[in-house]
């Protein structure tokens, strides 16, 4: 029976069944398959419509031109052709395999004409099913379920179509996909898949940074993000693209005790909401502990381990090809995640007026990171973190009644003290617009009088 989510698919007049006809009429069934048909199985949404066929690249090219708004043609290469019609893209791929050779980072692709074989070089049997789209002389579509997808669907399994170790072996990346689809969809791996992991981890070097950061991406927003990072540490895969994440797993000194930092780094990306910066900054957040612990008189200590983090932070982020921005987002919080810790100590207006200016507009991130660091058993201290954490709140909310608090500038600007100190652009008027945001940071807002006071005391001492 095909579920109603589907059914709204294949319907006369869907795009689904206008281009089944057009593939009918050229000789070819066209097939929904993949994360379609396994997400509308499980009455999850999904805005994607993948479609497989016999139809090599140049022919479905042909098919789809008359009928789509536009093309898509980036994949060609690989056998997918994008369809944009109605602001969504349909991508049609041909029958195919995807084969790593030896040390290459890219795939080898071959097409096929039968669709049992695509099916059995997909990544997992929930992936491998298929639904044949019926034309205007059929009745109903036809499932194509050769390998036991809907029964690991039940069950809720993650097995491999072929053996693991071919199919793994034929893309690596697969082995992280496993533990991206075991984060989105709280699935259990086949012992025999993780087995296959565990004992050729090492082929993922060969994929590139680029992929593994998707599949990376995709993981951490997952909703079952604990069990698949433990999933990549155990099997020893993690080393091998965020050798960080195992690094934390610190031998437990029998006198000076200290809390399991692997596995608190975990509890704490399981707590935070599924934006991938936040996410991304829980789990780097507490990565230079292994590289500044000291055993001392009160006790095991990570000074300064923020500052070590954000930098090791940033390497691994460069390493996997982020964006300079998400780079400098995520270090910036994991650089700032301990500085609400000295609030215990009473801040000054210019000290809560510093950490908004640090935080800019990762100060929601940076207060929800802070709050789940306590992943103590202590009660009585997880109550009294929070409740520095509300009254630093309180306090950044009264100084916004009082002051223009997000902007924190100073009342003139760098074109205005040129004009006054008939300076040219430069270093020199970077300095002085510094000194005057620290006033504004300090003292709270003042006029432009009390500004140019200050360009004429500065412009005395100078002379």
């Amino acid at each position: 029976m095909i579920p109603p989510r589907l059914q709204h698919m294949l319907d006369e007049g869907t795009a689904s069944r206008e281009l089944a006809e057009r593939f009918r009429a050229a000789g070819h069934d066209l097939y929904l398959v993949g994360g379609s048909v396994r997400d509308a199985l499980l009455d999850r949404p999904n805005a994607d419509l993948d479609f497989t066929t016999a139809a090599r690249p140049a022919e479905i090219e042909e098919i789809v031109s008359p009928w789509a708004a536009d093309l898509y043609l980036a994949g060609k290469t690989y056998g997918t052709i994008g369809a944009i019609k109605n602001g969504r893209v349909h991508e049609i791929t041909t029958f195919r395999s995807e084969i790593y050779r030896d040390e290459s980072r890219k795939p080898e692709v071959s097409f096929s004409d039968d669709l049992e074989e695509d099916l059995s070089r997909r990544d997992f049997t929930v992936n491998a099913m298929a639904i044949r789209i019926p034309t205007a002389n059929e009745e109903t579509p036809e499932m194509v379920d050769p390998f036991g997808g809907l029964l690991d669907l039940h069950a809720e399994v993650l097995r491999t179509p072929i053996d693991p170790t071919i199919s793994f072996g034929d893309d690596p990346l697969r082995m992280l996909r496993l533990f991206r689809f075991i984060s989105r969809l709280g699935f259990t791996p086949d012992a025999e898949a993780l087995r296959a992991v565990s004992d050729m981890h090492e082929r993922l070097q060969i994929v590139s940074a680029e992929r593994i950061k998707g599949e990376l991406d995709l993981l951490l927003i997952g909703d079952h993000v604990g069990p698949a990072l433990w999933g990549l540490v155990e099997t020893g895969l993690a080393e091998e693209f965020i050798p960080e994440l195992p690094a934390l797993a610190l031998e437990v000194d029998p006198v000076h005790h200290h809390k399991d930092v692997l596995a608190h780094t975990i509890a704490v990306v399981e707590k935070t909401s599924p934006r991938l910066e936040l996410r991304l900054a829980a789990l780097f957040h507490d990565i230079g502990k292994p590289a500044t612990r000291e055993f001392g008189p009160g006790g095991v200590s990570f000074h300064h381990h923020e500052v070590v983090g954000a930098r090791m932070t940033r390497r691994r982020m460069k390493a996997l090809h982020y964006s300079k921005k998400m780079t400098e987002d995520v270090s910036r919080l994991v650089f700032l995640h301990m500085r609400p810790h000295t609030f215990k100590m009473g801040w000054s207006d210019s000290a809560v007026r510093r950490y908004v200016r640090d935080a800019g507009d990762l100060l929601t991130d940076l207060n929800e990171l802070v709050r789940c660091d306590v992943t103590t058993r202590n009660k009585r201290r997880e109550r009294a973190i929070s409740r520095r954490i509300d009254e630093l709140e309180e306090r950044i909310a009264e100084l916004r009644e009082r002051e223009e608090l997000e902007a924190l500038r100073p009342p003139i600007d760098g074109n205005q003290v040129m004009d006054y100190l008939g300076l040219p652009p430069g270093r020199t008027v970077g300095e002085i617009m510094r000194m005057l945001t620290e006033r504004r940071i300090d003292d709270g807002p003042y006029s432009e009088e009390e500004a140019y006071a200050m360009l004429d005391r500065w412009a005395a001492e100078r002379d």
